[in-house]
């Protein structure tokens, strides 16, 4: 069963209308989330992030969607899927457009919207080679910290790193700071400080993150945000990446390597999410 637009619908029943603004010009986001017997992992973070995207891109979210209804909206869809899936938590793709015909210039601030689910599979495995990229780089824009009005970016980013047959791959924007990666956002440690990229290199402003640097501030531990070059990712005790499926731990970067261990502050930061 899917929900589209508030209604439980089986795949074979959706119709989307066209003239479709979310297939003609992109024109919305999707936020894809983890629900398990605790309700929405990182709730106030992709609240947070779809109310952004919302008031940037100049869209309505409808009732179903607001911070007081959205994780009582998306159980219903997977209430009405629990006979055929797994026990464990589950991966739910929400997808908002804009409503109404037109041509670039929209007439409508109305959203239409499908979500999504299916069994969650983590991806928490450390990559063993990653590298930078070399043809691919992230935009800044104001809406650049959502998901899917730069998707085409990351669709070629993940043949770049296929086709070089890498574990995965980091982006730099334009001017050569370090961004992301192909799905995930990216950090580093050295001398007991955290470092992620800013928001202005072009990249997605990760829930993960987020709720990791809350974290972090609860222990005190040290969270620095900002334009940093590759030289100094390469420089760090230990690099890593994070979304809602996994923190995955780059063991070898470009050449340098960073060890198969852990690092003890991303075991502490773990432990206390």
């Amino acid at each position: 069963m899917l929900l589209y637009n508030g209604q439980l619908v089986t795949e074979s029943d959706v119709a989307l209308s066209l003239p479709n603004r979310g297939l003609y010009y992109n024109d919305g986001f999707f936020e894809t989330m983890v629900r398990d017997q605790a309700g929405i992992r990182y709730l106030p973070h992709h609240l947070a992030r779809m109310q952004r995207a919302a008031q940037a891109l100049g869209l309505a979210l409808p009732p179903e969607l607001q911070p007081d209804h959205l994780a009582v909206t998306l159980g219903q869809l997977v209430a009405a899927n629990a006979e055929h899936a797994t026990a464990g938590p589950q991966r739910i793709r929400l997808q908002v457009w804009r409503a109404g015909a037109g041509l670039y210039t929209p007439t409508t601030t109305a959203c239409q919207w499908l979500a999504t689910t299916q069994d969650f599979a983590p991806q928490d495995a450390p990559v063993d080679q990653a590298g930078f990229s070399a043809r691919i780089f992230s935009s800044y824009s104001p809406f650049s910290f959502c998901k899917g009005p730069n998707a085409l970016t990351y669709v070629q980013a993940a043949r770049e790193r296929d086709q070089r047959g890498l574990g995965e791959l980091v982006l730099r924007s334009a001017d050569g700071y370090v961004a992301e990666t192909v799905a995930a956002g990216i950090g580093w440690i050295k001398e007991g400080t955290v470092y992620t990229p800013t928001e202005a290199t072009g990249a997605v402003a990760g829930t993960r993150l987020a709720y990791l640097r809350t974290v972090a501030h609860r222990l005190g531990v040290v969270w620095q945000t900002g334009r940093f070059l590759p030289a100094e990712v390469l420089a760090a005790e230990a690099v890593f990446t994070a979304n809602v499926a996994g923190i995955r731990l780059i063991r070898r970067l470009e050449t340098v390597s960073f060890g198969a261990a852990e690092h003890p502050l991303l075991q502490r930061l773990r432990a206390a999410e």
